[in-house]
């Protein structure tokens, strides 16, 4: 389909290459890769470093956490009345696209990775996701963070959501609507979110749970932000909570299961976690703490 790679690496290559999402002229591509080697790569392209214990250690740059006020939506007859407008930033479809155009030009003659993965535990709910990161880390980080499908279903995985993460690609704000060199572009209509100029990596975990808490509730499926433990006697605790209030703590019982820390799904079958996990904060942890 047009499409020219020099090198493609990794594991069960979907027969929904890069070529549909308009990718082409890569120098490489790699394809699902698994922990270890992504650890690997991520050390030989200097990335990051390894710290005493063998945990891969990576610096963010001058992004260091979400950046919240270079998030926009476009805003067109999808998004109209179903978004928040007073909180929440617009661009044009047409800025948006803009951007695509840019970020799909940006990526020729370079690497590329690909993840594909699930955003939900619920078989009937979850998203088929797509994530194209230029960092090795990135697809480490995603890969751990998301639920894995079955390798037997990779082949023919055509994924509903689409990410691109690009740190190296710097925004224009009169081409794209941008406040700054960095932009989060969410485009509800067509599920794709873009990301350029940050290379914090919870922008793509946070562009998940955007999509899922966007399109769940059309579904009569209630996205929650909380932690969920559950009894034997199928009995389910939910904890809600703002971020850093105690919610993975509290659903850490060594008498009960748990199910996730942070974000989950309340739909016909039950509550699901959105992650492939939970993920304790580290910082200032000691004994005494």
């Amino acid at each position: 389909m047009g499409i020219a790679i020099m090198d493609q690496t990794g594991f069960n290559k979907s027969k929904f290459g890069p070529d549909v999402h308009g990718f082409n002229h890569l120098k490489a591509l790699h394809w699902n890769h698994r922990p270890a080697a992504l650890y690997q790569m991520s050390l030989e392209r200097g990335e990051g470093e390894i710290a005493d214990g063998g945990a891969l250690v990576v610096k963010t740059g001058q992004h260091t956490g979400r950046s919240a006020q270079d998030k926009f939506i476009v805003r067109d007859a999808t998004t109209e009345n179903t978004i928040w407008w007073d909180n929440n930033k617009s661009i044009t479809a047409e800025q948006f696209d803009n951007l695509y155009e840019d970020m799909k030009a940006h990526t020729e003659g370079r690497e590329l990775f690909i993840q594909d993965l699930h955003g939900g535990a619920d078989v009937t709910h979850r998203l088929p996701t797509r994530v194209y990161t230029e960092l090795a880390w990135h697809s480490l980080f995603i890969q751990n963070l998301l639920i894995e499908p079955p390798a037997e279903d990779l082949k023919n995985f055509n994924p509903e959501f689409v990410i691109v993460n690009l740190p190296s690609f710097k925004a224009s704000p009169e081409r794209h609507g941008s406040r700054t060199e960095t932009i989060i572009a969410v485009n509800f209509a067509r599920k794709i979110v873009l990301i350029g100029g940050t290379s914090y990596a919870g922008e793509t975990k946070k562009s998940v749970f955007s999509m899922l808490n966007y399109t769940l509730p059309a579904k009569n499926v209630m996205p929650m932000h909380c932690s969920v433990n559950v009894g034997n006697k199928n009995d389910s605790a939910v904890f809600f909570g703002l971020s850093g209030t105690g919610k993975t703590t509290l659903s850490a019982d060594p008498n009960r299961t748990l199910v996730g820390d942070d974000e989950h799904g309340w739909s016909e079958n039950g509550v699901f976690n959105f992650e492939g996990g939970c993920y304790a904060k580290m910082i200032n942890l000691s004994e005494e703490a």
